[in-house]
Formats: C-alpha cells, structure tokens, sequence
C-alpha cells in the first residue's frame, strides 16, 4: 500500500471535535462546545431553498455563484462593510472553511509560514498544514486585552513568511480588534510585503464596539492592488451552519485564477443553497436581531453567574462565545480536565488548548443555547477557592 504524503500527518485534529464526537455517544448532556446557533432558519429562508428544488433548479452554476447572490454579496459589502468592489471579486464558497482555504492554497506554498492568532480557530492551523507550509502562532494574551502585539509580530517575520490571519470578532476570544490595532496590522503586513487573510464570520454579533473590515481600511491606491483576502459565512449570521454557503472576497485581477480554483476543488455550492442565501441576505432581518438579543441576554446572564462564584472570564465584545478561565482546576492540562469534566458532570465544553498553546487553562463556552442549559452547566464548573 503506497503512504499518503508525509506532510498529512502533521495535520493536527480538532480538540473542539474530538469533545463533541465523545458527546454524542453520551446520554444526559449538556453540549456548550460546538459553535451552532440554538435558533431555527428563518421560514423565508427555508421556502426559498424549497421553491429552488420545486422548480427543478439543481443545475451547475458560474464557478463564483449565481448572478443574483453575487449582487447582493456587493450591496451588502458597500452597505455594511465600507468595501466597494466588483462583482468579479466576490466569491461564493462552501461556507467560510472553504473560502480560508481557498486563500490560503492561492497564498502559500510548500515551506512558507502564516502568521495565525493564538488562541485562534482550529482550522487557521489545521489549513496551513495541509499546504505543507508552517503555522507560527503570534499570542493573544490577557495582560495585552486579547489583542495582537505588533512588536511580537515584528520578532515572528522570516523570509518565508507569506501571510498574517486575523480574525475579528475572534472565535473563540470574542474579541473585536479596533480600527487602530487593524491599521497597524494593515501597516506591518505593507512593511513586510504580507497576504492578509481576514476571518470576519461573527461580524453581526457585536457587543457594545463595532467591527470593522481590514480591507475597508487601505487606500484607494492601496486598494487597487489589495493585499487583502476576507472571508465570510450566512452560517453563524442566519443559523444556516449546515446550508454551507460563505463567500471569499479577494483583491482585484484575480478572477480568471478563481474560477481556476473553484472548478477544482467545487466547481460551485449547491443550487438551492445559493438560492437561500440569496433571501437571507435580500429579506427580513429581524430573526437575525433577536438572534444576537437572545445572545447578548445569555451573555449578560453568564457572566452573573460567574461574577457570583468568582471565576474569571474575557468580557466578550463580539461573536457569541465566553472565554473562562479555570486554570484553578484543570491542573495544567486542560484537555485533559474537559474530557474528565464531561465524563464526570456530563457538560461538554472546547478545551482552550485546542485554540493554541496561549489557551491552556481556559475553556470556551458558546453561549447559543437555551439559558437555563447554559446556566446549569457553567454551575457545574468548580469555583476557585472552594466557593459555591
């Protein structure tokens, strides 16, 4: 039997995973560890994917998605983003996963590096590695606010070095970097002739400061030669996680190459999925504010419930996850202390060394779910000091 290409097994798994596949076989518990909106998909949303499989609309599409989709990807972008681009630099892709990888295998070759956040999401990782290129981590640490260090990142740079990832809101941070710490990193990537591939999949769910898009950022001159890629999903946004549509916008001059890439890893996104994205983001946008109400309430009641017991956590200002510390009991290894804590107390929560050696010791909570789960759960984690 031949080997598979040695590089694959440096792939690293996903502790988010591995939490919930041990769940699943559970019975009686209470899953805070997997980023799924607890609301159903908007009736508009669900009748347009049907009226597309009525109708028998189940044929490829353009390689960049549906002509009506792509248009209102632009109109949303100019509205809501500040980015004002053409139709040819909008991509329609299987979720937000697909559209950082795309940019990542348009951006990075055997032996590179990307600079990725640490803690950060598991696939930043796990998506390099599949290029055979090199993750290395710049930290987000607490006595800095969760936010990057420009003089850490300057210590980082080699001539590898190819691309900087951020991701704001932060998933599983919460945090939302402002406009000055991205025109710095904006700045460093110029300095250093860098890629940046944004994340910006939680950018309705803000909690008191705005998000702002990386690439809303550069000059009009800068802009014609963009450095940056940025990647978005409806799946947090319109609880279509399982839907899988997301969409890449890439700097201009690109689009002959994308249709390259999209024929040959998707060739397009479904039909129907495209055609219910095309009412989520063309139609009422009311369930998606009681969305983020319902999750700023469970926030708002999370954070009591802890402030109660003494046990420390990251205010989040974006995205709908809380970052808690427990490093009181997890001993060191707090992967190890999750599987225990779900076996034990049937709560299943992401480890935060899942995220990158700077989340030993915390742990990730989601805080889409119905209150009183969540509330139990999070009274299942010890509080320091023998408290209650």
């Amino acid at each position: 039997m031949p080997n598979l290409a040695q590089h694959i097994e440096t792939v690293p798994g996903s502790g988010i995973r591995h939490i919930f596949e041990m769940s699943t076989k559970l019975d009686g518990i209470i899953s805070l560890v997997i980023g799924e909106p607890d609301v159903a998909v908007a009736p508009h949303i669900a009748e347009a994917a049907k009226r597309a499989w009525d109708a028998d609309e189940t044929s490829y599409t353009p390689n960049g998605g549906i002509a009506p989709l792509r248009s209102a990807i632009v109109g949303k972008l100019a509205r809501e983003n500040g980015m004002h681009v053409d139709t040819e630099r909008v991509w329609v892709t299987v979720g937000a996963t697909q559209a950082l990888y795309q940019a990542m295998t348009l951006t990075l070759q055997a032996g590179d590096e990307a600079l990725i956040p640490d803690p950060g999401y598991t696939t930043f990782t796990m998506g390099v590695r599949m290029l055979d290129a090199r993750p290395v981590p710049y930290s987000l640490l607490p006595e800095r606010g969760f936010l990057p260090s420009i003089d850490e990142l300057e210590s980082l740079v080699t001539d590898r070095t190819r691309v900087l990832i951020i991701n704001s809101p932060s998933n599983p941070l919460g945090a939302i970097f402002p406009e000055e710490v991205l025109r710095e990193l904006l700045a460093f990537a110029k300095r250093h002739d860098l890629w940046i591939i944004s994340d910006e999949v939680y950018e309705y769910f803000t909690y008191g400061q705005k998000h702002v898009s990386i690439a809303s950022l550069e000059t009009p001159e800068e802009a014609e030669r963009s450095r940056v890629f940025s990647a978005f999903s409806l799946s947090k946004t319109y609880a279509m996680t399982g839907i899988r549509v997301g969409y890449l916008v890439t700097p201009p001059g690109l689009a002959a190459t994308m249709r390259t890439v999209q024929e040959a890893t998707i060739s397009c996104v479904n039909t129907p999925a495209q055609y219910a994205a095309v009412a989520a983001m063309t139609g009422d946008h009311s369930h998606v504010a009681a969305a983020k109400a319902h999750y700023r309430a469970n926030l708002v009641a999370a954070t009591a419930a802890l402030d109660a017991r003494g046990i420390r956590y990251l205010p989040p200002t974006g995205a709908f996850y809380l970052w808690i510390d427990v490093g009181h009991v997890s001993g060191g290894d707090v992967a190890e202390w999750a599987e225990t804590f779900l076996l034990e107390k049937r709560v299943a929560v992401a480890p935060g060394s899942a995220f990158g050696r700077s989340g030993e010791g915390w742990i990730r909570v989601c805080l889409a779910t119905p209150e009183d789960q969540l509330l139990e759960g999070l009274g299942r984690i010890p509080a320091p000091g023998g408290l209650k």
